[in-house]
């Protein structure tokens, strides 16, 4: 049975993720094993292949840049108890609103104005995003789950239109899409001969200053103390409505930043489904790293290794191409399920002699 910890298990709360990773390995085995497959074939080709190579190892960042992105931030507005469920949405806007500067870009523009212009929009179409649930949840008391994934699908709607109508490419043949951004408003190569960027610098950074801003400064303070006890946080003085406001920015502004980053670097171009690749990934990525910016980093790579995995295992053993999200359920799954063990000890009991 199930026996409450008078005090949560640091050892545990290492070694959950680690675990859960582990039992998703195992459960891949037998699901590939299952479908008639050679297990160990497969897992080859989904785990080790993403490593193959240098150019599949840039890839893995690739996918991990927009992911690690939007868990820091995730993890910081967890971090506070508030769920910010509408990152793919601000996101999205993020990804809009750069479209929309480098598209309507005075022809010319120098690089050194018009990229950081089109990134720093994406911050703030995603801190608009945002703001709305923050605001809502601060006058009248709406929930934040609710508002912020709700106004994900008016972004995908917004992007839709836009795409298919005034921003549609007139040489586009029917497609849903964008005219490709000029060349001063695409990110520079990081790595020649990849599709490697300087977007990782961005992810890194930002998980740096918010590790230090979250351990080192007098609002991560508050946004740790609401999170853990929010009636002590008010007798401390710290402002709930300061504090919503403020992780809420943070979050939806790096999700933006990443929707950006992705719209001016791997695509160079907008499109219906910018956000369906990630989705709720990040969420995912926010849990994997212990709602740590720096752990989220981390779970950004792990989480990477799904869908290069999940493309190679495509082309090498037919798999469908939502095979890599059957992987990520899984993850979140037993991560949820070995968290328990950090609240919880398994204790046998001895049926009593009747």
């Amino acid at each position: 049975m199930l026996e409450r910890r008078t005090t949560p298990s640091p050892l545990f709360a290492i070694l959950s993720p680690i675990l859960a990773v582990v039992l998703t390995i195992l459960a891949g085995y037998a699901l590939f094993a299952a479908m008639g497959m050679d297990p160990v074939r497969a897992m080859e080709v989904y785990f080790l292949s993403p490593f193959a190579d240098a150019y599949n190892r840039s890839e893995l960042l690739v996918k991990a840049i927009p992911l690690a992105l939007i868990g820091s931030g995730l993890a910081v507005c967890f971090r506070a108890g508030v769920f910010n469920i509408g990152a793919p949405g601000q996101y999205t806007l993020g990804a809009i609103f750069a479209g929309g500067i480098a598209l309507h870009a005075p022809d010319g523009s120098p690089m050194l104005l018009l990229l950081p212009l089109c990134l720093c929009a994406g911050v703030f179409g995603g801190m608009l995003w945002g703001w709305i649930p923050a605001l809502l949840r601060i006058w009248s008391g709406a929930n934040i789950i609710l508002v912020s994934l709700m106004l994900t699908y008016v972004a995908d709607l917004l992007l839709d239109w836009l795409v298919r109508g005034p921003w549609t490419d007139p040489d586009g043949r029917g497609f849903p899409k964008t005219a490709t951004f000029p060349d001063e408003a695409i990110m520079p190569i990081l790595l020649p001969g990849t599709r490697l960027h300087w977007g990782l610098a961005l992810a890194v950074v930002a998980a740096l200053a918010l590790t230090y801003m979250l351990y080192r400064s007098h609002r991560g303070f508050a946004i740790r103390t609401m999170g853990l006890a929010p009636k002590a946080a008010g007798f401390a003085g710290f402002s709930e409505a300061r504090t919503i406001t403020a992780v809420m920015l943070t979050s939806g502004g790096l999700a933006g930043l990443a929707g950006a980053v992705e719209a001016t670097s791997t695509l160079t171009y907008l499109q219906d489904d910018i956000a369906a690749e990630y989705g709720f990934a990040a969420i995912i990525v926010a849990f994997l790293g212990r709602l740590n910016p720096i752990g989220s980093l981390i779970a950004a790579l792990i989480l990477s290794v799904t869908y290069i995995g999940g493309e190679l295992a495509q082309i090498e053993l037919k798999l469908p191409k939502n095979a890599s999200m059957i992987f990520q359920g899984m993850l979140l799954f037993f991560l949820l399920a070995c968290d328990t063990l950090v609240h919880y000890r398994l204790r046998l009991r001895r049926r009593a002699r009747v």
